[in-house]
């Protein structure tokens, strides 16, 4: 790897900040038509705000349309080439057909059908939203440059893309996505899946929770390069949530791991913690590289301090395209053996969990503490982020905010993305979920990690310990015993999750065909930072037979032209355009690690027959084929389903006292 900037195009001077403000000035006209305040100049007295299209719609209505790839185009390990995205026509979209809400009854007695046109009663409306990965791209502790050097990483847009630049301006449209939609039909409340950090540093979680608060947002650090010409780096106005939108927070593995993968604090040695704060760009050896026999080398945070050192790079804020700069081989001649300087921040600490809940207090939306505040103080002080509420007093639902991602201390040297319950959270939430039968509640669990769809071998699958597991910190429930007791809660409606940029949702059926009810949904939320940068809304309804339909749709920021948010959908699209990965992935269900000899290893999900045939796949996860529509679509990763969901005679008996049906 050559030290170079690596981005192709213009990195300063007089283009650039003429280019800069000629695209801020576009803007500025068309909010101004609006009688909208918008933009400005950097001297005026209140900070620039980005309004969005109005009125916000969901993908019912209509779906975002590219062309898959494009032709001549840019290899995988050319993403940084952003000045030439748009002479090659990346990014460019259209809007194309609605997506239909397909009917479920996967769950339900064969040929179960639902009462048509017959009495329903709303229960709850509440919205999702998961992995903004709000990120610090000016930290001198990142892999960016390891995205375009190393094959093995040319797909790991979760270190580098463009996206990156504009996280606080996406989540900013977000929030006035769902108060448009609040505005004319209320939810109840919603709920963040995790991911809320890239990287476990403070100024990124303040950047997160003061969006949502609708506070100033100065989206650059260290001596804040650009923040008066570079439109990403330009302080803004966020509108915050309506006053009487409640929201609920859940811990992910980036709110509390380096780059979501290595403890911080795990071992000292490595002197990971300093290189937040530090005024130069880590030395940091290549973990992602093949072996010598063409294989990915296994993930041993150790490997962060091997030889030989690269200076893998910073995102220069100065620049339109956020070049990537101080990259390189920490022995090339062009350092002059010296770490590349950069301008230091004391706000990029690390936090340590308990500290990351913490400041979920410090807030002016509701509620106080987001729900952390419902954990036991004295559970807070270590960092358990479990706690459950009730949406509505007169409605007998809980949600359960579970969270699924490792310990710090669990000796595993591995990339820290594994689902994992340790002994006392295993206990809790099979105590939350016997009481919530006893209690008889309709149940929903909330939390970061999917179950039952990650490939077996991979990064984000059930964790079952390494060779490397710290005493006690076994995982204490594998992912077949996490099922059957879930089965065994007839209330429990779904699990929704995050964590994979996806939006799969998958069914998990009962294990007795007498007792339908014991089958529950899950529903994956993908991410806002990565295409296709949506949110999810969830309408649960009470059927006229006592049946439960869970509505699950997917919504499009409504990001308005011209602004930072609409420039961040168009980075999304291009770089799925580029990257091509595959966010419909559906995993064959091994009955060995891949078919690879005689291994047996426990089953990536055991409500399916297990099999090594390549064409075995789960049938419960389909995406609508919208590329023959009146409008086509050629690729979406959407999914918009109405769920239905059998109820126990208690749970019906409960209900028919308690609702009634309108």
């Amino acid at each position: 790897m050559n030290h170079r900037d690596l981005s192709v195009g213009p990195s300063g001077g007089v283009l650039a900040t003429r280019r800069s403000f000629l695209q801020s000035s576009t803007a500025f006209i068309g909010a101004v038509s609006l009688g909208v305040p918008f933009g400005g100049p950097a001297w005026a007295s209140e900070p620039r705000r980005y309004p969005i299209e109005t009125p916000a719609v969901t993908t019912k209505e209509r779906m975002i349309a590219f062309p898959a790839t494009r032709t001549p185009g840019l290899k995988k390990t050319e993403l940084n080439q952003v000045a030439r995205y748009k002479d090659l026509g990346y990014g460019e979209w259209s809007f194309g057909s609605g997506l239909p809400v397909v009917q479920r009854t996967d769950l339900m007695s064969a040929g179960y059908q639902k009462p048509a046109n017959a009495a329903r009663t709303r229960l709850l409306k509440f919205f999702s939203f998961s992995d903004v990965h709000i990120t610090d791209k000016e930290a001198p502790n990142q892999l960016i440059a390891f995205q375009q050097t190393e094959p093995a990483a040319a797909s790991n847009t979760s270190i580098y893309s463009p996206v990156m630049l504009y996280s606080t301006q996406v989540l900013d449209a977000a929030v006035q996505t769902v108060n448009d939609l609040h505005q004319r039909d209320p939810f109840d409340f919603g709920i963040a899946l995790g991911d809320a950090c890239n990287s476990t540093s403070y100024n990124e979680l303040r950047w997160y929770i003061d969006v949502l608060d609708g506070k100033p947002i100065t989206p650059s650090s260290g001596k804040h390069r650009g923040k008066d010409s570079i439109d990403f780096q330009m302080p803004f106005q966020a509108a915050g949530f309506a006053k009487d939108l409640p929201w609920y927070q859940v811990l992910g593995n980036h709110d509390h791991f380096m780059i979501g993968s290595f403890p911080v604090d795990a071992d000292p040695s490595m002197g990971l913690r300093q290189t937040y704060t530090a005024d130069k760009v880590w030395a940091v050896g290549d973990l992602l590289r093949p072996n010598l026999a063409g294989f990915p080398a296994l993930f041993d945070y150790r490997k962060l301090k091997a030889e030989p050192a690269f200076y893998p790079g910073v995102i220069d804020g100065a620049s339109p395209y956020g070049a990537i700069i101080h990259a390189g081989r920490a022995d090339d001649p062009a350092f002059n053996g010296q770490p590349p300087q950069i301008d230091a921040d004391p706000l990029r600490r690390p936090l340590l969990r308990a500290e990351w809940l913490a400041e979920f207090r410090d807030t002016t939306t509701s509620p106080k503490g987001h729900g952390f505040d419902l954990v036991d103080r004295a559970s807070a002080v270590d960092g358990f982020a479990c706690y459950s509420f009730l949406p509505k007093a007169d409605l007998p639902l809980k949600v359960i905010v579970l969270d699924v991602t490792q310990s710090e201390q669990d000796g595993s040297r591995d990339i820290h993305g594994h689902g994992f319950l340790d002994a006392r959270r295993w206990e809790w939430l099979k105590a939350e979920l016997a009481r919530g039968q006893a209690d008889n509640q309709l149940m929903i669990i909330a939390n970061h990690i999917p179950i039952g769809v990650s490939p077996i071998g991979s990064e984000m699958e059930w964790w079952m310990g390494d060779a490397n597991a710290a005493p006690g910190f076994a995982n204490a429930v594998d992912l077949a015993g996490l099922v059957q007791t879930l089965q065994a809660t007839p209330n429990l409606l779904m699990w929704i999750a995050g964590h994979r940029h996806m939006n799969v949702v998958k069914a998990f059926p009962s294990a007795d065909p007498n007792r339908p009810e014991q089958g529950f949904w899950q529903v994956e939320t993908c991410s806002l930072r990565d295409f296709p940068q949506q949110f999810r809304t969830f309408e649960i309804t009470l059927n006229a037979d006592y049946t439960v339909s869970i509505e699950a749709v997917n919504v499009d920021v409504a990001a308005a032209e011209g602004t930072p948010a609409a420039q961040s959908r168009k980075y999304a699209i291009a770089t799925q355009q580029i990257i091509q990965n595959d966010i419909t992935f559906n995993s064959r269900n091994y009955a060995t690690a891949g078919g690879r000899g005689t291994l047996q290893v426990p089953s990536m999900d055991p409500t399916r027959p297990q099999s090594d045939d390549p064409k075995a796949t789960d049938p419960s996860i389909q995406f609508v084929d919208l590329s023959t529509a009146a409008k086509p679509v050629p690729y979406h990763a959407s999914s918009n389903v109405e769920l239905l969901k059998q109820l126990s005679p208690e749970m019906v008996s409960v209900l028919k006292r308690a609702v009634p049906l309108r």
